[in-house]
């Protein structure tokens, strides 16, 4: 049986609760702690659950190497030997305390992606309450079980791994200690096209593997996030910049705080319209049955008459009988006078004539 939900820092995240979103800073501090610093404020101000940073460098990244393996060609870092890349994109270990004691301050809640053993043993020293597996380490099985072992709450992110690949995460995870696991469907692309983002398979996933899951969202703007709610994802995580025009390494497919304070409440407005199936008349459409059609008089007659086409109409409001029996009733007699605008009622026909 699926797990109902799982908790961090006390939140509770699956299908029945609202969805948690987790802004994720990356490298949009564009190497200044003081941008990094702000940016925890602004996102904490537009409602979001949580804020995602990332714990590694260069040094645990890859090695300094300029050898055409460690070079990037195409896509948006085009140019970059990969270690440079790193340099730039870091969120240096030093910084990790200022960090955390701010989310504290501003009573939100702040976990990272640890890239390697070093950067685990950090976070727990800070007393992180989560961890998230990226995408390009989901294969790095040995990580995922030093991660797991610290028996704290793990998000993994899915993006270019299949479906051995996945399954294989997921069994190293479950077997190392983590009893709370949540999965994000995701596109390792960047910006990833909206197109290709096969939303379908977040519940497909959560079916398949008995997970709650989610969506790491790299489209632009926030339509492929709102939709994945109706969809079953229970948890958003979506880069975040103060500025696109800052120009970081991935601002061109962050959103803004706008943007942002959008996510949070369109998502939260979908899931609260998913409800239940139910055919039920719903509260709110009381007041509005009077408005449906009805049989009414539309002349006046006398005691006696006989009912017709001319003398009864299909109408608004809804005060007479039923439109299904505008048939049954034309050609029997009234019981009393009529005056025209009066509706339709058993108690003014001759329900005992044959037609």
């Amino acid at each position: 049986m699926q797990k109902k939900h799982i908790e961090i820092d006390g939140i509770k995240i699956g299908p029945d609760y609202k969805p948690y979103i987790i802004a994720e800073l990356s490298a949009n501090h564009n190497g200044s702690i003081d941008k990094a610093l702000k940016s925890i404020e602004v996102a904490a101000e537009c409602g979001v659950d949580a804020i995602k940073i990332q714990s590694y460098s260069p040094d645990t990244m890859t090695i300094d190497c300029n050898r055409s393996d460690f070079q990037i060609n195409g896509g948006l870092w085009d140019g970059y030997q990969l270690y440079d890349l790193y340099k730039w994109a870091q969120t240096p270990f030093e910084w990790h305390q200022q960090l955390f004691d701010k989310a504290k301050e501003l009573g939100i809640t702040l976990f990272s992606s640890p890239f390697d053993e070093s950067a685990v043993d950090l976070l727990e020293n800070l007393g992180a309450p989560a961890y998230k597996i990226a995408s390009f380490e989901l294969t790095d099985l040995p990580l995922i079980k030093y991660v797991a072992k610290t028996g704290k709450p793990m998000i993994m992110s899915t993006g270019m791994a299949n479906l051995d690949e996945i399954s294989e995460a997921i069994k190293t995870a479950r077997e190392n200690g983590c009893n709370e696991l949540v999965i994000l469907h995701c596109i390792s692309a960047y910006p990833a096209p909206a197109e290709e983002s096969n939303l379908a398979t977040i519940k497909d996933m959560a079916e398949r593997f008995n997970v709650i899951t989610g969506l790491s969202d790299h489209t632009l703007g926030t339509a492929v996030s709102v939709a994945s709610i109706a969809l079953g994802a229970s948890l958003i995580e979506k880069h975040f910049t103060l500025d696109r025009n800052d120009d970081g390494p991935d601002s061109t497919f962050s959103l803004e705080p706008e943007e942002l304070k959008t996510l949070v409440s369109e998502t939260n407005i979908v899931h609260q319209a998913i409800g239940s199936a139910g055919y039920d008349r719903k509260v709110v459409e009381k007041d509005n049955i009077k408005f449906r059609r009805s049989l009414y008089f539309v002349e006046n007659l006398k005691k006696g008459d006989i009912i017709s086409k001319n003398n009864m109409k299909r109408i608004r409001p809804g005060f007479g009988l039923a439109p299904k029996y505008f048939e049954d009733i034309l050609g029997k007699s009234v019981t009393d006078n009529i005056s025209r605008g009066t509706p339709v009622s058993w108690a003014l026909i001759n329900t005992d004539e044959s037609k």
